[in-house]
């Protein structure tokens, strides 16, 4: 009997259908920039800089990369069948990082390594990768589905993403002007995010909880606020970065994920500066309480694997600093000034 494909785990009819759903949802993110070719072997986009037909004057155009993937979330998703919001999350995880140039998301690409095909779930999982990438503002570009029985289960999948951005040279920012006065406004996090999973998921089972077991002691349901999706902060940085006119209000921004908030944010201060955190400026979330809580879990190690509240870091000069707060919070976005810049050595010092 001859082999084939079909008997080696991959039907190709199947992966068609699969195909077949995708392009709707990323045209739907489309925007002017993008030079239509579907069913080519490569994603095109336009950068004209010459600030008539889109509005924007890059002088000195740097691009911006990165990647990033979700994680062991993704392990609540495939359990409990849930697929709608990860995409969201893996658009975040790449558009955060590179906010924290100061860059302007362009467009993305996203990598999903599947056991099995499933149009069904697949659909769901770049539905939200289109929803991420319409929060963002940026285009979905195109993407790879790769279905690889006997290397992943047939529930289990993998999720990588591709962003891409620009900034003009001289709104670069590397952290280099950041100085002692300065003010740090803390950009509330929507919860876990996606980082501290493998963690969690001990503690619950440590517990012999599931991820949908009742938890009274939670207002909300447990696996909802686990896989409530990482926040994009496109919009909040862009409203704070289009609403002066002055050359530079935000001197540096620390994307807040593995590592907390001292890990990530000591990556943009220079070896003059330390940065002063008052930990009561903020609530902490719920789920980072009840954690704690049933896991007995020390408080350096939540301040070293959790966000613990706050997704993302602005530095910024301390005359524009409310009205920073005042403008973040006209377009719905929870801030707080969480504290300073001090002459110090390159230090992050919660207190």
């Amino acid at each position: 009997m001859a082999s084939t494909y079909r008997d080696a785990g991959v039907d190709l009819d199947i992966y068609a259908e699969s195909m077949g759903r995708l392009p709707a949802l990323m045209h739907r993110t489309f925007c002017p920039r993008v030079v239509r070719n579907d069913g080519g072997f490569a994603g095109l986009f336009r950068l004209d800089f010459d600030g008539r037909l889109f509005a924007r004057n890059y002088r000195e155009p740097i691009l911006v990369s990165g990647t990033d993937g979700v994680g062991t979330k993704l392990k609540i998703a495939q359990v409990t069948a849930r697929h709608a919001t990860v995409g969201i999350d893996l658009v975040a995880m790449c558009v955060n990082d590179l906010l924290c140039t100061g860059a302007e998301p362009l467009f993305f690409l996203d990598y999903v390594a599947m056991g099995k095909d499933d149009p069904d779930r697949l659909e769901q999982i770049v539905r939200g990768i289109s929803d991420g990438c319409i929060q963002a503002d940026c285009s979905l570009l195109g993407g790879e589905t790769a279905i690889m029985p006997d290397m992943y289960s047939a529930e289990d999948y993998d999720l990588a993403g591709f962003a891409v951005g620009v900034v003009e040279r001289c709104k670069l920012l590397d952290g280099k002007s950041i100085a002692p006065g300065h003010k740090l406004i803390g950009l509330a996090s929507s919860g876990i995010h996606s980082n501290g999973f493998s963690l969690v998921r001990k503690v619950l089972r440590d517990q012999g909880l599931n991820f949908d077991s009742p938890v009274p002691e939670l207002s909300e349901p447990l696996v909802d606020l686990l896989l409530r999706p990482t926040l994009i902060y496109a919009a909040a940085v862009r409203a704070v970065q289009s609403n002066y006119r002055v050359k530079q209000v935000v001197h540096g921004i620390a994307h807040i994920t593995g590592g907390g908030i001292a890990e990530n944010l000591a990556r943009i201060l220079h070896g003059k500066v330390d940065a002063r955190i008052d930990a009561s400026s903020w609530e902490v979330p719920e789920i980072f309480r009840w954690l704690q809580q049933v896991g007995d879990i020390e408080q350096a190690e939540m301040e070293r694997v959790f966000n613990l509240g706050i997704g993302m870091v602005l530095v910024v000069s301390p005359y524009y600093s409310p009205s920073i707060l005042g403008r973040l919070g006209e377009i719905g976005v929870r801030a707080f000034e969480i504290g300073e810049i001090t002459a110090g050595s390159g230090e992050v010092i919660l207190v």
